[in-house]
């Protein structure tokens, strides 16, 4: 990436809605040049856009961060399936007292005691879990200083 890669990315990350042509006016450059630069950052998966949903409004107002102590020769395999569970928003293999690390987004305390009980209990490899439950998020964004 260079600093026009930077420019345009940073534009999108603070608006991931900016059209090609309003960011080329703020760059300074062609349309056509930005709209091959993003198609060229997208194609090298240096990056995604996507739609960033907050989950407490739709409806899934109880959140938290499980840590997860894995068999050690069950942690790729746990952090997949973990991965595909649904309420899971994201999963991160970690060093430290917890092997795995997982957000998790459900309706209620008694939804979030569903999960841990069934879902992620019955995943293979678990020995151990503690949950975090979110008071309050206060910045949702995979924003990236470049």
């Amino acid at each position: 990436m260079d600093n026009l890669d930077s420019k345009i990315v940073g534009i999108l990350q603070k608006d991931g809605r900016a059209s090609n042509a309003g960011i080329a006016r703020e760059v300074g450059v062609s349309e056509g040049t930005v709209r091959r630069r993003l198609k060229r950052l997208v194609d090298a998966q240096l990056i995604n856009v996507v739609a960033l949903l907050d989950p407490s409004r739709l409806g899934y107002s109880f959140e938290a961060i499980v840590g997860i102590q894995i068999d050690p020769d069950k942690i790729d395999e746990s952090s997949e399936t973990i991965s595909e569970l649904d309420g899971v928003s994201w999963v991160v293999v970690t060093t430290g007292a917890y092997d795995i690390f997982a957000w998790i987004a459900v309706e209620s305390a008694k939804d979030l005691g569903n999960f841990l009980r069934d879902k992620l209990g019955s995943v293979s490899g678990v020995r151990r879990t503690e949950t975090f439950v979110n008071l309050a998020v206060k910045n949702r964004s995979y924003e990236v200083s470049i």
